[in-house]
């Protein structure tokens, strides 16, 4: 069964991009895309997919925020944060709002390791 995937971004460019990947790259489905925290959470109720790939600085409500919610309105769905802005402090906050991996946009291969990163990630159950 394909894996159903909520893209969480606030760039419609980046979104497109992750997208385009996906949907070119494996058999999975995107189901929806959201520009800020508080949509991806209306949308990942009503969706209920099994990953979101989610951003951290995003207008209205960010990432960590939308991540800490998340695990508690959609348990199973397994998130994975994308951002531009890594530290330790990041991975650690992440790690202990639920968020199962943390990605940097970091050039060329990010989408492969993207791709990869969810691979071997467990889908909801």
């Amino acid at each position: 069964m394909p894996r159903s995937i909520l893209i969480v971004d606030d760039s419609p460019a980046i979104r497109q991009s992750i997208r385009f990947w996906i949907e070119s790259k494996t058999d999975w489905e995107v189901c929806g895309e959201a520009g800020n925290g508080e949509t991806a959470l209306r949308l990942a109720e009503l969706l209920n997919p099994d990953f979101v790939i989610l951003d951290v600085a995003m207008p209205v409500m960010n990432g960590l925020e939308a991540a800490d919610r998340l695990v508690t309105t959609v348990p199973k769905t397994q998130i994975v944060l994308f951002t531009n802005y890594p530290s330790d402090l990041l991975r650690e906050h992440a790690s202990r709002v639920g968020i199962k991996a943390v990605l940097v946009k970091d050039g060329d291969g990010t989408l492969d390791r993207l791709v990869s990163t969810i691979r071997n990630l467990p889908s909801a159950a």
